[in-house]
Order: C-alpha cells, then sequence, then structure tokens
C-alpha cells in the first residue's frame, strides 16, 4: 500500500474519532448532565470540530498545492487559440501548469461567447467567462484533467452515512430531553424523542434533496447531504451539500440555492400545522403542563402567526403564549434554519443567490456585511443566534465560481431573488392592527422575541 493511500487511510480513522469523541463524552458523564458538565465538556467538543475543520480544509490544500504553477508565463500571440482572439481584444495571455488565462474585452455578449467555446473547443478543455476587475472580462481554459483535480473531489461514502446515523441519535436524545426523558437514564423510551427527529431530519433532508436534484437536473456533479449532529441543545447544526462540480451559469446556480429552501417549506410549513394542533395555548398568567416545547409568542413572526392562527382558530388571542410539541417545535425550527440559510452569506443558500444576482464583487460585499450584522446581532440582539454564526462563519468560505459568470438571472429569478419590499411588510402591519382595532383591542407596538 502506498504511503499516499495509508495517509488518507489514518486521515479518515482520525476524522471518525472526532466526530464519535462528544458522543463518548456524554455516555461517559454522569447521568447525561453535560450543560452543567463543565467548561472542560466544551473545550473538548470546540476542540473536535476544530480538529475536523482543519482536516478538510487541509486535504483541500494538500490537493492545490499538489497543483500549484512555478509561474506564470505569457502566451505570445501565435500561441493564443484563434476562437479567443475572435471573440475577445486580448490584453494580457498567460499559461499557468496547462491552465491558460486571457484577459480583455469581449466581442460579443457573454451568453454567445461561452456558447462558441463550449460548442467549439475540444471535449478535454474546460472554458470559463470569469469578471475581471482591470479589463472587464476574463477567459480561462482548464485541461479537463485538471478540472476535475481541482472541483471535482470524491464523496466519502462512509462518512455521509456515519453523520446521518449520529445525527438520527443525537435529534432523538435532544427531543427526548427536550419532553423531560433522559434516555441515558431511561433507553426504554426512545420513541418519545421520535417525532422531533423524524420531523427536523425530514425537514432538512427534503432541503437538502431539493438542492440535489436541482444541481443534477443542471448538470453539475454534487455530494450526498452531510449532517452536522451535536449533543446538545437541538441536536444538530443542520445539515449541506457540496457541489463538485462548476455550476454552468448564475442562472444554474440561482435555481440550485433557492431549490433547497422552497422544498424545505414544503415540508416544515404542514409539519407545524399539525403539531400545532398538539400544541398548548397559554393564556397570560396561565402555567403552562409539563412535556411540551418552548414557549414561544405568537407575533415573534408574520408567517408564524398566519400558521398558528390557521391551526389553532379562535383559541388564539392577542398576547397568549404557545407551548410547542415536538413536531411543532421541528416545523418552527425548520422555518428558523430556512431562514438563516437565506442570509446572504459566503456558501449559504442566500449566499450563493446574491452571487449569482449581483456578481463576485458585490456578492462578497454583501456577504462580509452580512456575517458581521449577524455577530452583531447575536452579541446585542438575541445570544441565540451565536452558535449559529460560528457555524456559518466556518462555512461561509468562497465557492466554486459558476463556468459563466458574466450573464446576468432572468428577470423572473431576481424577482423572486428579493426580499418583501418595506411597502408590503407596512402593508401587513396596517392589516395586522386593523383586525385588533375591529375588536375593541389596543394592537401590539412591537413584536416580541421568540423565546
Amino acid at each position: 500500500m502506498s504511503e499516499t493511500k495509508t495517509s488518507a487511510i489514518w486521515l479518515q480513522v482520525l476524522l471518525a474519532i472526532c466526530l464519535l469523541a462528544p458522543l463518548v463524552v456524554l455516555l461517559i458523564l454522569p447521568g447525561g448532565t453535560m450543560l452543567t458538565g463543565g467548561l472542560w465538556f466544551w473545550l473538548i467538543l470546540l476542540m473536535c470540530f476544530w480538529m475536523v475543520w482543519m482536516m478538510v480544509a487541509g486535504s483541500t490544500v494538500v490537493a492545490t498545492d499538489e497543483l500549484q504553477p512555478t509561474g506564470p508565463r505569457g502566451l505570445p500571440p501565435e500561441e493564443q487559440p484563434e476562437l479567443v482572439r475572435a471573440l475577445m481584444d486580448v490584453l494580457i495571455a498567460t499559461e499557468q501548469e496547462g491552465v491558460r488565462a486571457f484577459r480583455g474585452r469581449l466581442k460579443e455578449s457573454a451568453e454567445t461567447v461561452f456558447a462558441r467555446l463550449e460548442s467549439e473547443l475540444s471535449d478535454e478543455t474546460v472554458p470559463l467567462l470569469q469578471e475581471d476587475e482591470q479589463f472587464g472580462a476574463a477567459i480561462l481554459l482548464m485541461p479537463k484533467d485538471v478540472e476535475r483535480a481541482v472541483l471535482e473531489r470524491p464523496s466519502r461514502l462512509w462518512l455521509h452515512w456515519l453523520l446521518f446515523g449520529l445525527t438520527i441519535l443525537t435529534t432523538t436524545w435532544a427531543g427526548a430531553m427536550h419532553q423531560g426523558v433522559n434516555l441515558l437514564e431511561e433507553p426504554a423510551r426512545f420513541a418519545v424523542g421520535l417525532p422531533y427527529s423524524i420531523g427536523l431530519l425530514l425537514i432538512l433532508g427534503v432541503h437538502e434533496l431539493g438542492h440535489y436534484f436541482t444541481a443534477r437536473r443542471h448538470g453539475i456533479n454534487v455530494s450526498p447531504p452531510f449532517f452536522i449532529p451535536v449533543p446538545f441543545a437541538l441536536g444538530t447544526f443542520g445539515a449541506f451539500i457540496q457541489m463538485k462540480s462548476p455550476t454552468q451559469n448564475r442562472r444554474s446556480l440561482f435555481d440550485v440555492a433557492v431549490a433547497g429552501p422552497l422544498a424545505g417549506l414544503v415540508v416544515a410549513i404542514p409539519a407545524l400545522l399539525i403539531g400545532l394542533q398538539n400544541s398548548e395555548v397559554i393564556a397570560p398568567g396561565a402555567e403552562p403542563s409539563q412535556g411540551l416545547l418552548g414557549g414561544t409568542s405568537v407575533g415573534s413572526s408574520l408567517l408564524f402567526a398566519l400558521i398558528s392562527k390557521l391551526a389553532i382558530g379562535e383559541q388564539l388571542e392577542y398576547g397568549y403564549m404557545l407551548r410547542l410539541s415536538p413536531l411543532a417545535f421541528a416545523g418552527w425550527l425548520g422555518l428558523l434554519v430556512t431562514a438563516l440559510n437565506l442570509l446572504p452569506i459566503g456558501q449559504l443558500d442566500g449566499g450563493h443567490m446574491a452571487r449569482a444576482m449581483f456578481g463576485r464583487r458585490v456578492g462578497e460585499t454583501i456577504s462580509s456585511v452580512a456575517m458581521w450584522s449577524l455577530f452583531l446581532l447575536a452579541i446585542f440582539v438575541w445570544p441565540g443566534l451565536l452558535f449559529w454564526a460560528i457555524i456559518v462563519f466556518f462555512i461561509a468560505g468562497r465557492g466554486t465560481p459558476p463556468l459563466n459568470d458574466l450573464t446576468p438571472i432572468t428577470p423572473g429569478r431576481r424577482v423572486l431573488g428579493y426580499p418583501p419590499s418595506r411597502r408590503r411588510h407596512h402593508s401587513c402591519q396596517t392589516i395586522h392592527r386593523r383586525s385588533w382595532e375591529r375588536r375593541g383591542r389596543r394592537p401590539p407596538t412591537r413584536s416580541r422575541p421568540i423565546a
């Protein structure tokens, strides 16, 4: 066995140990009291996550370093393809390790240029059409073997199944704990945690399958979903897929990004509607019963208030709270995860959508502003966002650009990508206020935060 294969096997073993370590720590704690187990538990957990991140990032760096060029070489006009010179006023032409780059001004529209490059180049060459801040556009001609080595990394199916199995365990354990059942002491009562676990994993799974099948429809090579298990709080930090080949253009990038949230909502909203029917409505000053989850203000969001009213009806009045059933909590969490995923940051769905809508430079600026805004909100408004902000910070990064990164998306996609306007928001607030006035009650001046 070669030294490279041996190193890869040991890296996989170490990765598996880091993933299993938090659960092992949880099992050796008396009574499963990891939330009060002391600072050492959190340090071990943070160290495991850091090692996993370093190993994943390190493997990418090694693969890239093997292809690092020794230095660019200028291409004289006689070595420049006639097709490229027919499509671009070439101002600078270079070559690095077989990758030829041409910078200048396009003679035709970006869509026409890319279509001709694809149709007239050989099958062993992959064309990329990118933005160039100095000259306007850049055409890159990448050999197929280099494109596969840099962009198309193989999947580790054992890792996907391991993460999925661990997430089933951690979400079932979390669902039972929220019901007041410690599965480490009463493992036979594991069914208590299944409604939450199945509901949440179904929402996350359908979300990722929306990405997966849309990507396959556009001819993009993608990995199976990565689920992120955590042995505390919600039991998971969500899931994601990895695009292992570049998207064709901004339109396909937008379609893949928006498909996940739309698919997830198809499951999250019905789960919330069904779960709310088994939730408890708490009048002001009333004591809630045991065994249900999270006291939540109905006015915490317009969508949640609308769904709650549809599910519960006249029992729900202004100022009342809800104790969510496990399935309702999973549906509510699905809405929260969808909202966080739509933040225009890095590799999140919203980040891909912003990149597709506005291009690389504007998209990266929006991503930086949104990332720092998320941290500020977590510090000064809602500390519950801090965990999500840290996770987003680790996975933000920069994705592989589309092959054609110049042709804009269609107007219909652009409309879908924009958030609701302030005018619509104000009109919804006016309708909500008038409904209270018709009942002879004073409307709320502001919504209460989610508990």
